[in-house]
C-alpha cells in the first residue's frame, strides 16, 4: 500500500562525484551544497532486515583521528575515557500504524505522525482521553469518502474497545483526523499500544514480526511519542550500561520524539530547496549542568537525535542571550538555517540563559521544537563524539556525519562496505571522534 502524500523513501543512490576536493574548499553556505555529493552504492544485501539476537554483539567500527579500527558494542566502555558524559535519547517508538477496515472490506492505513498544534507537546497529546486531534498519512486516501467514518473495533477486549476516525481537513503533506474512543478512560498511548502496529521504517521490507515490538525499542526507553527509533541506542544492553558507569563514564538522557520525516529523501538538488522537519525535545535541568560541569571533558551522543538535541540547546540559549523575552507565550523553536546566521556565545553562556529562563518559570525540564540541519560548515558547539548506525545515501544523516568528521566520512564507509558491517536501522555503528580543524 502506498501513502498518498508519503514522505518515506530513500536517496536516489546514483553515483557520486567526486567529493573531497569540494569539501576543502568549503567556502559554501550549507545551503548551497549538492546532494549527489554525498552519496554512496548501497547493494540491498548489505541492508540488515533482522537485528542480531543479543544486542551488544553488533560491530562497532571506531573513528579517531583519522584511524579506523573494528570491536563490538559490548566493549564500547573501553573506547570511552573515563569522566566522559554519554547522552542518550530516551524516547519511545509508538505503534504508530493503525489499519482500518472499510464497511466493503477495503483498507485504509493511518500512520499517525505527530499531534495537532493546540498541544503543548506529545505528552500531553498522548495522555488525552476519549479523543484527540492528530495529523497522519493516509493509505487509501483517495478511498475515503468525505463524511466517512472508520472504525477499529477489539471485541475481545472487556469491555470492548472501539476506536473511530474522522477525516477532518487536507494539508499539504498530510491529514489532519481525529479520533475517539470508547472506554474513553484510556489514553491515546494506551489506545495506540492495543490497536496499532511498530512503524519498521519503509527500508525495511518486510512486515513487522511479533519480536520487532521489543526489538525496535531501546532499553531505556520511557516516554511515548516516536514513530522510528533512536536507533544507535538500540545496541546498549543493561550490561553494557553497567560498565560504563563502573568505568566512570557519566550517562544521561534528552527526549527528542522522531517523526517520520527522518526518512524524507533529499529530493532537492541544492539543500536550500530541501525543507527539514521539526521535532519536539526535552532536556531536564540537572543534564544541561552536567554539561556545563563537563569543562572540555567530551561529552558523546548516542545517536544522531540526542546531538541534535545537544547542539540545539546551545543555539536556544543563544537565541535567548539576544532577546530575553524570546519564548514568551510561545514553544521554543530552531528554524534549519539559523545556527548560521546566530552570532556564537560561549557554551556557559548559553546554557545558563536556559538555565535562569527555566528556574523564572520553575520549570524542570525545557521543551522546545527544533527543524536544526547540520551540514558541513556547521561548527559542533556541545559534541565530541556520536555513537551511529550507518545511513542511507543522500540522506540529511549523512550529511550530518560529514560535518561531524569531515572528507573521511567516505573512507569510513568504504571500510564498512567492505568489511562486512550491516547497514541502516537495524544494522552495525560506529564511534566517531570530531575531527577538529
Amino acid at each position: 500500500m502506498s501513502f498518498h502524500l508519503c514522505l518515506y523513501g530513500i536517496g536516489n543512490g546514483s553515483k557520486s562525484t567526486t567529493f573531497a576536493g569540494r569539501f576543502k574548499n568549503i567556502s559554501l553556505h550549507p545551503r548551497e551544497l549538492n546532494i549527489s555529493d554525498f552519496t554512496y552504492p548501497l547493494p540491498e544485501e548489505k541492508i540488515a532486515f533482522f537485528p542480531l539476537q543479543q544486542r551488544d554483539q553488533s560491530k562497532l567500527l571506531i573513528y579517531n583521528n583519522g584511524s579506523i579500527s573494528t570491536d563490538i558494542y559490548q566493549h564500547i566502555d573501553k573506547q570511552i575515557p573515563a569522566g566522559s558524559l554519554t547522552v542518550f535519547n530516551d524516547t519511545k517508538v509508538v505503534e504508530a500504524r493503525l489499519l482500518f477496515k472499510k464497511p466493503t472490506g477495503g483498507q485504509i492505513e493511518l500512520f499517525c505522525l505527530e499531534p495537532h498544534e493546540s498541544y503543548a507537546d506529545i505528552t500531553t497529546a498522548m495522555l488525552q482521553q476519549g479523543r484527540v486531534r492528530w495529523l497522519c498519512l493516509v493509505g487509501g486516501a483517495s478511498k475515503w469518502k468525505n463524511g466517512q467514518v472508520l472504525t477499529l473495533a477489539l471485541p475481545e477486549q472487556q469491555p470492548e474497545l472501539l476506536l473511530e476516525a474522522h477525516k477532518i481537513e487536507k494539508r499539504s503533506d498530510c491529514f489532519e483526523i481525529a479520533f475517539s474512543w470508547t472506554p474513553a478512560s484510556l489514553s491515546f498511548a494506551e489506545v495506540l499500544h492495543q490497536t496499532g502496529h511498530i512503524p519498521l521504517p519503509p527500508y525495511i521490507k518486510r512486515a513487522a514480526a511479533a519480536t520487532d515490538a521489543d526489538r525496535y525499542q531501546t532499553v531505556y526507553a520511557e516516554h511515548d511519542g516516536s514513530v522510528a527509533a533512536p536507533t544507535a541506542g538500540l545496541h546498549f544492553t543493561k550490561t553494557v550500561l553497567d560498565q560504563l558507569t563502573q568505568k566512570g563514564v557519566q550517562t544521561d538522557f534528552v527526549t527528542l520524539h522522531v517523526g517520520a520525516g527522518t526518512f524524507k529523501p533529499v529530493k532537492a538538488a541544492v539543500m536550500q530547496e530541501h525543507e527539514m522537519h521539526a521535532e519536539f525535545i526535552s532536556v531536564t535541568t540537572g543534564l544541561i549542568k552536567k554539561i556545563i560541569a563537563q569543562e572540555g571533558r567530551p561529552v558523546v551522543a548516542v545517536g544522531t537525535t540526542s546531538l541534535r538535541t545537544l547542539e540545539s540547546l546551545y543555539w536556544l540559549g543563544a537565541k535567548l542571550l539576544q532577546r530575553k523575552n524570546y519564548f514568551e507565550g510561545t514553544l521554543p523553536f530552531l528554524n534549519q538555517w539559523e545556527v548560521y546566521e546566530l552570532p556564537p556565545v560561549s557554551l556557559t553562556a548559553a546554557l545558563n540563559a536556559l538555565l535562569d529562563h527555566m528556574e523564572q518559570k520553575q520549570l524542570s525540564a525545557f521543551v522546545a521544537k527544533t527543524q536544526i540541519i547540520i551540514a558541513p560548515g556547521y561548527s559542533f558547539k556541545v559534541v565530541d563524539g556520536l555513537v551511529t548506525n550507518f545511513h542511507q545515501p543522500s540522506s540529511t544523516l549523512l550529511l550530518l556525519v560529514a560535518a561531524f568528521i569531515g572528507d573521511d566520512w567516505r573512507r569510513v564507509y568504504d571500510y564498512a562496505l567492505e568489511n562486512g558491517f550491516r547497514f541502516l536501522s537495524y544494522g552495525d555503528g560506529s564511534l566517531l571522534w570530531r575531527s577538529r580543524l
